[in-house]
């Protein structure tokens, strides 16, 4: 149980740190340019939905949907808390700054990436037939056949 909640921490840890290094990029190499923040943004979405789609991946092979599922909700519930609430302090802004709307959408945006990169993972986990519920069947239908069917005397 120990290590799943250290892989747990692990992930929120690893989503956190990549908004914090795209809020430092932001602050220090683009203050004023809002396309070149919004171009940094957008690539910080795309790189948490490609950690969640490897993620997916991984522990959707050996764990049930439900087991793995969880996981990174509650992953991904403490990285966008950390998210919305302390990255904006690490670099000297006020999470309620931008006003209610710029709060929401941060919540939103980062959902609808989190969402869509582990969708991307378990959609391709289980086209290529590697998921654990897939290998599951595939083990069934293999000792089944191996088995000689019994001939019934009457």
């Amino acid at each position: 149980m120990r290590e799943r909640w250290r892989a747990v921490g692990v992930l929120a840890a690893a989503l956190f740190t990549v908004n914090v290094v795209a809020r430092l990029v932001i602050k220090f190499g683009f203050a004023g340019d809002d396309t070149a923040a919004d171009r940094v943004s957008l690539v910080m979405f795309v790189v948490i939905g490609l950690i969640l789609a490897a993620m997916a991946f991984r522990w959707g092979r050996d764990r049930s949907v439900g087991r793995w599922a969880g996981d990174l909700a509650a992953a991904v519930g403490v990285a966008l808390a950390l998210t919305v609430f302390v990255a904006p302090l690490l670099v000297g802004e006020n999470p309620f700054g931008g006003g209610a709307g710029l709060f929401f959408a941060q919540i939103w945006l980062y959902l609808a990436a989190a969402g869509a990169g582990v969708l991307v993972g378990y959609l391709i986990l289980t086209a290529l037939g590697l998921d654990h519920r897939s290998r599951q069947l595939k083990r069934y239908a293999q000792l089944k056949a191996a088995k000689p069917r019994k001939v019934v005397r009457r």
